[in-house]
């Protein structure tokens, strides 16, 4: 079953039992977003919308993004961040690779090595050096988990986790 369905399907129920809002606490989604949103009975929030609000607030015009394979490779960040002005970079090849198997290999399991934290600060380092980031985009659920100091980092860490639970909770208090 396409994803876009069964997430409607879902948005749907919890419309049915009272929701006023939803959200995908999950990144790699994002890229039937807004097929689901047009579609949804209530308001989606975006965790990639908001992610490129905070990047523009803060003043970011390059950043990297990490995640799964798909959240690095497919165009729902880049596309997103380009309506605000901002470029959208990915790891080289043999780093997509890296942190795509560290994240479903260690951190989805909920293994949090030093060695790997090195090894993912290591990848930042790198797209900086070559691709000058300014921030990088933790597009990952389990990232902030494994990278809880942002000056250990050579750049600025975007934790798409909080600032998506933020946006719901302002979005629900302002109600």
């Amino acid at each position: 079953e396409p994803i876009a369905e069964q997430l409607l399907r879902e948005v749907e129920r919890l419309a049915g039992a009272g929701a006023d809002i939803g959200l995908f606490a999950s990144n790699s989604v994002h890229m039937v977003f807004q097929e689901v949103a047009a579609r949804s009975p209530i308001p989606l929030i975006s965790i990639v919308e908001e992610a490129a609000a905070v990047a523009e607030a803060r003043g970011f015009r390059h950043v990297g993004v990490l995640g799964a394979r798909f959240t690095m490779e497919r165009d729902f960040y880049p596309t997103v961040f380009a309506r605000r002005g901002i470029s959208v970079v990915v790891p080289n090849e043999d780093d997509r690779a890296y942190v795509h198997e560290r994240y479903f290999g260690e951190l989805v399991e909920g293994v949090f090595r030093d060695e790997t934290r090195d090894g993912m600060i290591a990848v930042i380092a790198r797209m900086q050096a070559e691709a000058g980031i300014q921030a990088v985009i933790l597009g990952g659920t389990e990232l902030p988990l494994l990278l809880t100091d942002d000056s250990a980092t050579p750049v600025p860490m975007l934790d798409t986790t909080a600032i998506h639970v933020a946006a719901a909770v302002a979005r629900l208090l302002a109600k």
